[in-house]
């Protein structure tokens, strides 16, 4: 993903001060660089569940499914809770809840909520496509 690049690149490697609002010479990561360092953070603690809100947000599609690859790799064997509007992610989770206006809506894995055909597909279909632009071939799969 690139962050191990980004690391030994900074002045102090691992132990560089990160935040300028907390220390003023401290090096400010771009948004991308930061979910990606945030992500593995909570990977490295090796907790049973982890929570994740809105994890992929700022990163670029392409990013994002190297991500979500990488991290359904490394987090096999723990549950993980997605908080997300994007739907890269979802092929990877063993049960999707999709919540409308409060309500659950739909909820199964990927391959049922795709052959139900109803909200969850037409989601993840629009997103798909963007996906495919942006990746090239076949964007989530």
């Amino acid at each position: 993903s690139g962050l191990m690049d980004k690391i030994k690149s900074l002045p102090e490697g691992v132990k560089t001060p990160l935040v300028k609002t907390i220390l003023e010479n401290a090096v400010e990561l771009s948004g991308g660089e930061l979910q990606k360092l945030l992500l593995a953070r909570a990977l490295y603690k090796d907790a049973p569940i982890i929570i994740l809100d809105e994890p992929t947000a700022a990163l670029d599609p392409i990013a994002e499914n190297e991500i979500y690859r990488k991290y359904h790799e490394l987090a096999e064997n723990r549950t993980s809770i997605f908080i997300s509007h994007r739907l890269a992610s979802t092929r990877f989770c063993d049960r999707i809840v999709l919540i409308d206006k409060g309500e659950i809506i739909e909820e199964g894995d990927h391959h049922t909520l795709m052959e139900l055909g109803g909200k969850y597909r037409e989601m993840y279909d629009k997103q798909s496509h963007y996906y495919r632009d942006k990746i090239g071939g076949e964007g989530f799969e």
